[in-house]
């Protein structure tokens, strides 16, 4: 298989199941306009993220790593009305994109993004009446610190929530214990906090497409 494979699959079921949308498209155009990297999840993969959040009832999200706000108006969509999605973001120009793409989808009611290093906001979420529990938890951040955000969101959850872990394959990096990479240390300090935490059942899954390989990794609270 090779690339160029991978991405003529993802259009396809792309073209089929993730019908054009203005509002994800102008967000993903105003991010690219304002010079924000190119690592937003996959069409397919933000559906999917919606689709679980519909699927667990979420009426709560935490999102950790907004970037352009591409994946928080899929995760915000599948709230109700009454719905709350806090996204924290480190950078304040990628907020500020969010913050306008979310308005322009008629989001900005639900989600909220909060500035500043997660490792700092976090706590303060903790501390803050009536933050959580979320229903679920989606990380995207800084990977060296993955392990550090699962602690952070088994502090914000209750029995029953999700976390997801996005980028949990690395291009099967994480098999590689010798590898001088920050992200891949992370994500593998990670995997082995979530394979001894007797409060969480996870798994994780590859992936293959526009993205390259990779994967994420999904956790359910348990105690």
């Amino acid at each position: 298989m090779t690339q160029e494979q991978w991405n003529a699959v993802d259009r396809y079921v792309t073209d089929l199941l993730v019908p054009a949308d203005e509002a994800l498209t102008a967000a993903l155009a105003a991010s690219d306009a304002a010079g924000l990297p190119a690592i937003n999840v996959a069409p397919n993969q933000g559906k999917m993220l919606h689709l679980l959040a519909r699927i667990q009832g979420a009426r709560t999200v935490l999102e950790i790593g907004t970037l352009g706000g591409y994946s928080t108006i899929w995760l915000a969509r599948a709230l109700p009305e009454e719905g709350r999605l806090i996204s924290l973001e480190y950078s304040p120009d990628h907020a500020e994109v969010a913050r306008a793409n979310l308005a322009h989808a008629g989001l900005d009611k639900i989600a909220e993004v909060r500035v500043g290093p997660a490792l700092e906001t976090l706590p303060k979420l903790v501390k803050e009446p009536g933050a959580g529990p979320f229903d679920l938890v989606f990380i995207d951040a800084d990977k060296q610190n993955n392990a550090h955000y699962v602690e952070w969101a088994l502090k914000l959850t209750r029995p029953g929530s999700l976390i997801i872990v996005d980028n949990a394959i690395r291009g099967g990096g994480v098999v590689d214990a010798d590898r001088a990479d920050p992200a891949i240390a992370g994500t593998r300090a990670m995997y082995e906090l979530v394979g001894r935490e007797q409060r969480l059942e996870a798994t994780a899954v590859q992936t293959v497409g526009t993205k390259g390989w990779d994967g994420f990794l999904l956790a359910r609270v348990v105690a």
